[in-house]
């Protein structure tokens, strides 16, 4: 290359790398969303993706010059589906940022392939509280079962409830549930009489509600997936256990706003802690709960509606803050920090821990206007992910 070629190709250079940038931008920006479409827990990846598109809906599907592009894919639930669909949207999809995770083995699943790719991984639903240190890339808008048990444990201390049993689902949030519980409760002065765990896959809640039972408690303790309240609910009717006057509390799972509804009259007067009810007061929630109606022919939606809802608000703000441009390193520092009000209420992406900090309700199952609702009657605001032993 002569000295004049040289001279021209530096000039030009600059350039280059505008019109390279120009065409990143007009590029779809790609959002590869893994969540349980089929299988058991299939009604969580649905209302986690139908709060996900209302946002889209609401908000447009160009952002700061990119057009959005949503690509959903039913992991069913597995681990190992979850990690081989996670491998081909980066690999041959090449999308911009991971989504969805409505487990905790599914956000650990993929959480090695984010970190690889240097792939931001917005966590919907994944609730395990170490599930966060598994990639620095992941970012969490959901919840730690310690950050949402410990308002139940508060609460059960302060009303009467002396003796508990806890039942939950064999599997890393329902251990945080039973541990955080426990400690909490016994440090309040109550006593644990025994700590169940049900099998994760196909459980039968049936044994376990007798031998609760047979112990006699003031209260029963439950942590199950949001989906298979229902389960727990009958079985706890067919065993007698409310007529032998043994309350049932928990988190908010076991009476799930999707499913509430259609457990009946035996659902009032339960008392849970939750980050979200659909009967939350404030004017941004009921228009949200509105327009999820509206276009879901009529479904209520769950918390993990709101979930999916706020995920596609991180990500939107996040590419707003790169100028469209991008990156994995710069999509995430866009994430870190994010403050706003949620359908559930003001929420914060804590920038250190890229953890979820929230207000926290104290909620019993009323009748309004002939339908069952969680209505909350205690706010615990600014809540963290407690520290871990």
């Amino acid at each position: 290359m002569d000295k004049r070629t040289l001279i021209k190709a530096i000039a030009a250079a600059p350039f280059a790398a505008q019109s390279l940038d120009a065409l990143a931008q007009q590029a779809p920006f790609k959002i590869g969303f893994l969540a349980p479409m089929t299988g058991p827990f299939a009604s969580t990846g649905s209302q986690m993706e139908a709060g996900a598109r209302l946002y889209m809906a609401q908000h447009g599907t160009t952002v700061a010059g990119r057009k959005i592009e949503f690509i959903v894919k039913d992991d069913t639930g597995t681990p190992d589906v979850t990690k081989r669909l996670a491998q081909e949207f980066v690999v041959n999809d090449k999308v911009d940022v991971l989504a969805g995770f409505g487990l905790t083995p599914l956000a650990l699943a993929t959480a090695p392939v984010a970190t690889q790719s240097k792939t931001p991984m917005v966590n919907m639903l994944a609730a395990t509280a170490t599930v966060i240190d598994a990639s620095p890339y992941m970012v969490r808008v959901s919840m730690t079962l310690p950050q949402i048990t410990l308002g139940i444990a508060d609460w059960a201390a302060k009303n009467g409830i002396k003796k508990v049993v806890t039942l939950v689902s064999d599997y890393g949030p329902g251990l945080d549930a039973e541990r955080t519980f426990r400690d909490r409760f016994q440090f309040n002065g109550g006593q644990i009489l025994e700590s169940l765990r049900v099998p994760f896959r196909s459980p039968d809640f049936a044994p376990f509600l007798q031998k609760v039972r047979d112990l006699s408690p003031d209260a029963l303790f439950v942590f199950v997936p949001s989906g298979i309240g229902s389960q727990v609910m009958n079985q706890f009717n067919e065993r007698g256990l409310a007529k032998a006057g043994i309350k049932l509390i928990g988190t908010g799972d076991v009476v799930d706003d999707d499913i509430l509804n259609g457990m009946g009259d035996s659902a009032l007067g339960i008392v849970t802690s939750y980050p979200y009810s659909t009967a939350h007061p404030s004017a941004l929630n009921k228009k949200f709960v509105e327009e999820f109606r509206k276009a879901n022919k009529n479904r209520r939606p769950n918390i993990v509606a709101v979930l999916g809802y706020d995920g596609m608000r991180v990500i939107y703000e996040a590419l707003k803050k790169t100028g469209g441009k991008g990156g994995g390193d710069a999509l995430l520092a866009g994430m870190k920090g994010q403050i706003f009000e949620s359908p559930r209420g003001q929420i914060y992406i804590d920038a250190n821990t890229r953890d979820i900090i929230q207000s926290v309700y104290i909620r019993k199952v009323e009748k309004v206007n002939g339908e069952l609702y969680n209505v909350e009657f205690e706010e615990h605001k600014d809540v963290k992910d407690p520290p871990r032993k």
